[in-house]
């Protein structure tokens, strides 16, 4: 009986563990990525008004008005423009109370008082500018909307 010698087989490319690598790497790279979470998603809501029952004496503050549309008014005086967010006017009007509250000897106040629709970001914004000054006494106070 002749045997037959058994006839070279092409060799072949095993495909699964390429398969499992790929998956493995798209699992590490989802869990490892952060993610940004839209405006909407924060879940954060400025405050609102609060009934104040005995009037209290408050030391002079500036007063920054934050509108739903991104206009910011100080002391009821527009400043810069709706799309600026680095506020360059804003900026310089406070270091100037700041500076002129210092050689007075008083406590540089601002309230920060924004619509219930304003974008957070906006407000952000506001309070760059107040840091920028070197202001640390920012208080909020909500939007009659």
């Amino acid at each position: 009986m002749k045997l037959k010698p058994p006839e070279d087989e092409e060799p072949e490319l095993s495909i699964s563990p390429l398969i499992d690598m790929t998956f493995l790497l798209l699992i590490y790279f989802i869990c490892t990525c952060t993610l940004i979470k839209p405006e909407a998603d924060l879940g954060i809501r400025l405050p609102g008004m609060v009934a104040q029952p005995t009037s209290v004496d408050m030391p002079d503050e500036q007063i920054i008005e934050v509108r739903k549309n991104g206009q910011v008014f100080l002391n009821d005086r527009e400043y810069d423009n709706a799309a600026s967010q680095d506020l360059p006017e804003l900026r310089q009007v406070l270091r100037n109370y700041k500076a002129s509250s210092e050689a007075s000897g008083n406590q540089a106040l601002v309230t920060i008082l924004a619509d219930g629709d304003t974008e957070h970001q906006r407000v952000v914004d506001v309070m760059n500018a107040c840091a920028a000054a070197k202001i640390k006494d920012v208080s909020f106070s909500g939007g009659g909307d």
